[in-house]
């Protein structure tokens, strides 16, 4: 270890990565203190600068591998390292795997105290690049510049940028030219949109200002080829409008919905905005496989849809699920956070009865759709707080559930649901997670009466730290 003196940066040299942490932070040892360390990965020997230390540990970024670990792989994309996305890339991705598997069961073990059986090995992503359904660009008059950039004075004039939010600086994008995220026609939009705001000198957005013609961008595909593109602006010019939409058709006439808005708040959320239609329909249709009699399920997605993003691991996700449910066309069952249906559709081909229960209107509304649009009578939608919604009445109308699916969002089930869950008493409950964490903290509420039999973790973000996780709890 250098010495530090006053005020000049803290270095230690000849670290071993020997792990990967909460974030995709490496981790080392110094000393006996852990240090969460950014740009290595598990085997590198680095050296890394300290950018925060407290008594038991440390954060720093890595400024030198000394030696590559056996598992390290070059990246595909140009950029890695800047771009907040695909953090191990330069990770194997049988290791990848491994390393999400581990998180799922220290989740599990270790926050939830929970006894587990022999975990089913993690379910690979079918596609490693090009496997995500959406993404949402911003606009940014103040472009993020590399190191490579600014070392060799390339930074130029053109300050505007169309990307991604650099990680932690809401007024910083990097200019994006290709992603590998999204397919076609994802990149190819993007790079219209910068070309044909540099031709007619279309502002930027200013996120520190709050001014600005062009805003964020919004581009939604399916496995079928329909594609939506929803362009917010920050503020309204009919002819700049119609001008760029108008040729953003003539270069793609394959595109299914074109949509615009204008966004006037301090935020880039849509949900509250009044989307108006420029071209085609108000909605994209995504198709799945194993719907009722064997033809495939339809999805009817707006711009405010939530559907999971990465379709084809979506399927063997819900197959999965339908399958733990132990389906025989007996059983009632209770679809918890159903949002637009798309789980509750998928259990309906083997259920007597699906009731989905959703927080957010919208999204019921949707649902209601795609079961017409399916012509699936055996399912019923309600929107509200489920810790009220799920009471006597519910339950007379719906019947008493012989099977709970739950997929709830990051944060998890609100504990009252939780104890809810509880007063029911079904059989079986399979809870899908996003966020280990969080299950492992819904589980050890629901560990007195249940015991889990199944641990099926999921990669539906390869590259990243994501893992998805389903767990089937049997009574007790």
């Amino acid at each position: 270890m250098r010495k530090n003196r006053s005020k000049e940066p803290l270095f230690f040299e000849n670290l071993t990565i020997e792990s990967a942490g909460a974030q995709g932070k490496a981790i080392a040892k110094h000393e006996g203190m852990v240090v969460f360390i950014t740009g290595a990965v598990p085997g590198d020997v680095v050296d890394v600068r300290v950018t925060k230390k407290k008594s038991n540990y440390a954060e720093a970024i890595t400024t030198r591998i000394v030696k590559p670990s056996v598992d390290r792989i070059p990246a595909f994309c140009q950029h890695f390292g800047t771009c907040g996305g695909c953090k191990w890339q330069d990770l194997s991705y049988p290791k990848q795997l491994e390393y999400k598997q581990q998180q799922v069961i220290d989740n599990l073990e270790r926050l939830g105290g929970l006894t587990l059986p022999s975990v089913t090995p993690i379910m690979a992503s079918q596609g490693m690049q090009y496997y995500r359904n959406k993404l949402e660009f911003s606009f940014c008059n103040s472009r993020w510049f590399t190191k490579e950039e600014v070392a060799n004075d390339q930074r130029g004039e053109d300050k505007n940028a169309l990307g991604f939010h650099i990680p932690m600086r809401f007024d910083r994008v990097l200019d994006i030219r290709e992603c590998y995220l999204q397919p076609e026609p994802s990149n190819s939009i993007r790079n219209f949109f910068r070309e044909h705001a540099r031709v007619h000198g279309l502002s930027f957005y200013d996120p520190r200002e709050h001014v600005g013609f062009l805003r964020t961008l919004l581009i939604r595909t399916t496995t079928t080829g329909e594609c939506m593109v929803l362009l917010a602006l920050g503020h309204e010019d009919v002819d700049a409008r119609e001008r760029i939409l108008s040729e953003l058709v003539q270069r793609f006439p394959q595109l299914t919905s074109v949509l615009w808005t204008v966004n006037t708040k301090k935020n880039d959320t849509i949900y509250d905005l009044d989307i108006q239609v420029f071209h085609g329909r108000d909605h994209i249709i995504e198709e799945l496989p194993d719907g009722p009699g064997g033809r495939p399920l339809k999805f009817r997605i707006g711009p405010k849809t939530f559907f999971q993003t990465n379709p084809q691991q979506t399927i063997d996700m819900y197959r999965l699920t339908r399958d733990l449910a132990g389906l025989t066309g007996e059983e009632n069952v209770y679809d918890l956070y159903c949002g637009a249906g798309s789980i509750t559709l998928y259990l309906a081909a083997k259920a007597k009865h699906v009731a989905g229960v959703e927080l957010v209107p919208e999204s019921v509304a949707d649902a209601r759709l795609n079961a017409e649009l399916n012509g699936i009578s055996n399912v019923s939608f309600t929107s509200g707080d489920m810790k009220k919604v799920m009471d006597a009445a519910f339950v007379q109308r719906n019947g008493k559930p012989d099977v709970v699916v739950t997929d709830p969002p990051r944060a998890g089930m609100d504990e009252p649901v939780v104890r809810h869950l509880l007063e029911l008493a079904p059989p079986r409950i399979v809870y899908v997670s996003c966020n280990p964490a969080t299950q492992a903290r819904d589980l050890a509420i629901l560990n007195d009466t249940y015991r889990i039999d199944f641990v099926q973790p999921v990669d539906m973000f390869p590259h990243t730290y994501h893992v998805e996780n389903v767990v089937r709890l049997v009574k007790r």
